[in-house]
């Protein structure tokens, strides 16, 4: 049922460490301003920091209110003012407003600007602006990687995603260049390397710098990670546009897990408060079900819920030694896993009601036809209808970017239509949200005559071109077409099953999309650690427009135990998916692999399409 590790699976890393080291250094930054002192902490960081230090850490280092970073004037008395910001103007902004306005109350204070990951030199131009430069000491907390779970890094940065693929800003890939300079101090050298995406070879090329300016730091050492593969969104964005299926991609998608964490309502709770739970391996029960299909989950639970009474019922016969006994050492277990229990299943009724309202059944059906790409025109009309009886403008958007991506664009009247249909309903402020999507790729319409043959062949002469980086923009777009089909048949993406596919018992990773689809990022990484290089992928490479962005770098002789060359660190630049967690967790069982994830953020189709709306919520 659910997915136990194999016996032979090799150990994990201890992460930990990374937690560990985040404290000891924000610390040491506090102890810097002496005395007392109120803390005002960005609304962003709030949950990363109370995975790291909680509130009575702060307090023993002399932090005695705290404030959230808002835009209104600070009622803080103290005499000492610390900042832990992320490096954003409007931030800077906000801070020069409260050392000028102190200024002008004739009032002295000590100012501390703590900037995390890292600190910018456009940020310092700014105080430098605001005239503030000299009254504030600046510092950065150089905090990128928080342990969400035993097999799960998390940068916490969700602005990455539209910073890179839609701005074009390239200011974050020095922290991912840091963060995995620091992984491969503390856990050895990466033997293996590959990735894909413009992005991952920047950052791979940045971080290979680092190593190389701190020569002889890992030099020697034994790898405890044997493979290391780098990618980014926009080489897949299919698989984060389709619906969850999993238990924990559901729990997402419905209620949002920040930070490894989820808000259960009074509804879930069954009381008058709402409950906020850490969805990780620790939780016993949801480490069982959160990688299954949420058709076998209620099974599940209540196969758990039978097992649980028929342990409270054995009391019954004890005398009074071995009821001694049972309170304890199994007592306190049993209630803690009959409220877990509890809870799980009030998620899953809280799921199943939203599911039904919204009619799921048909919402998915149509996704697996533009998967497959039969019935387009009755997809089409689905989309239309979904639109006019504005059931949610992100779920509206993503039914279409998923048709366009899978169509390889809108033919010019279904995209005119359908953007038309759009905004009469939605409203003409979403007008820019459509110049968004087209620049990123997600949306875009054909040109007069374009077919898929046609595009893939001036593609091909686009990319092949040395100077594919320097495409003029003319192009860009072009570039950015998607050879969904084609490359769907090349890597066997849908799999061609007789009779039904068995949820229950999964064959492969197509489980996590109902059997449907499988994830084309980890298709691609299942292929390239088959091959130890990008050998015989040249079709696909093509068909990805990243002939020139693909890169292996395998050691000639591996000092690699045979242990850690089983264990594979998988990043996603841009942020990933917990049906792609799901499904590289069961390729991981299959083939005595065990995969870590190291993500900019965890994400989901609403949260990358609200990273592209003009249209904030």
């Amino acid at each position: 049922m659910s997915f136990p590790h194999r016996p032979d699976a090799p150990e994990l890393p201890d992460f930990s460490m990374l937690k560990r080291l985040a404290r000891d250094q924000l610390i040491y930054l506090l102890e810097q301003l002496p005395g007392r002192k109120d803390l005002f902490i960005e609304a962003d960081l709030m949950s990363p920091l109370d995975r790291i230090a909680n509130v009575s850490i702060l307090k023993q280092h002399e932090v005695d209110k705290l404030y959230k970073v808002e835009n209104r004037p600070a009622l803080s008395s103290s005499e000492q003012l610390c900042f832990l910001v992320r490096p954003r103007i409007k931030n800077v902004r906000y801070i020069a407003s409260l050392v000028n306005a102190d200024k002008l109350a004739g009032r002295t204070r000590k100012y501390k600007v703590i900037f995390s990951p890292q600190k910018f030199y456009a940020c310092e131009m700014v105080l430098e602006e605001e005239g503030i430069f000299g009254d504030v000491s600046c510092d950065e907390w150089a905090f990128s990687l928080l342990p969400l779970d035993v097999d799960l890094l998390s940068m916490e940065l969700p602005e990455f995603f539209r910073d890179y693929f839609l701005e074009g800003d390239q200011r974050w890939i020095n922290t991912v260049a840091q963060a995995l300079h620091l992984l491969s101090t503390l856990y050895g050298p990466f033997p293996n390397c590959y990735g894909i995406g413009r992005c991952a070879k920047m950052s791979y090329e940045l971080w290979r710098k680092l190593e190389e300016e701190e020569d002889g730091e890992t030099k020697g050492r034994r790898p405890e990670i044997g493979h290391i593969f780098l990618l980014d969104r926009d080489v897949d964005f299919v698989t984060a546009l389709c619906s969850q299926v999993v238990y924990e991609g559901l729990v997402d998608d419905t209620f949002r897990i920040k930070c490894g964490s989820v808000d259960f309502g009074p509804e879930i709770t069954s009381s008058d408060k709402s409950l906020k739970v850490l969805l990780n391996a620790e939780d016993k029960v949801f480490s069982e079900i959160r990688n299954e299909h949420f058709s076998n989950v209620f099974g599940f639970l209540s196969q758990k819920a039978r097992n649980l009474q028929a342990q409270y019922d054995r009391r019954r016969g004890m005398d009074i030694k071995q009821m001694k006994n049972f309170v304890s050492q199994e007592l306190k277990g049993l209630k803690q896993e009959h409220r877990l229990l509890s809870l799980h299943i009030g998620a899953c009724e809280s799921i199943m009601k939203k599911k039904t309202k919204q009619d799921f059944q048909e919402l998915i059906k149509t996704e697996h036809a533009l998967l497959e790409g039969f019935r387009v025109r009755e997809s089409t009309s689905y989309i239309e209808e979904h639109i006019d009886r504005q059931v949610s403008p992100i779920e509206s958007l993503r039914l279409m970017c998923l048709l366009s991506i899978t169509e390889n664009g809108l033919i010019p009247k279904d995209y005119r239509s359908l953007k038309t249909q759009y905004l009469q309903s939605y409203g003409p402020e979403h007008l820019l949200t459509f110049s968004n999507l087209r620049r990123a790729g997600l949306l875009t319409e054909q040109a007069p005559g374009d077919t898929l043959t046609a595009v893939e062949s001036r593609v091909s002469k686009l990319v092949t071109d040395k100077a594919a980086g320097k495409i003029t923009d003319a192009f860009s777009s072009l570039a950015k077409r998607s050879n969904f089909r084609a490359i769907s048949k090349k890597l066997n993406l849908i799999p061609r099953v007789d009779g039904e596919y068995d949820l229950k018992v999964p064959r492969d990773m197509a489980y996590v999309f109902s059997g449907a689809y499988v994830p084309l990022s980890c298709r691609v990484i299942e292929q390239v650690l088959e091959r130890r290089s990008w050998q015989g992928l040249d079709e696909v490479l093509r068909l990805l427009n990243c002939s020139e962005l693909a890169f292996a770098d395998v050691a000639k002789e591996d000092k690699a135990s045979s242990e850690s060359l089983r264990l594979i660190l998988v990043v996603f630049l841009g942020g990933c998916t917990f049906s792609e967690i799901s499904a590289l967790r069961f390729l991981g069982r299959e083939k005595g692999y065990r995969f870590i994830f190291l993500t900019t953020a965890v994400t989901n189709s609403a949260r990358l399409l609200e990273a592209m709306s003009e249209v904030k919520a």
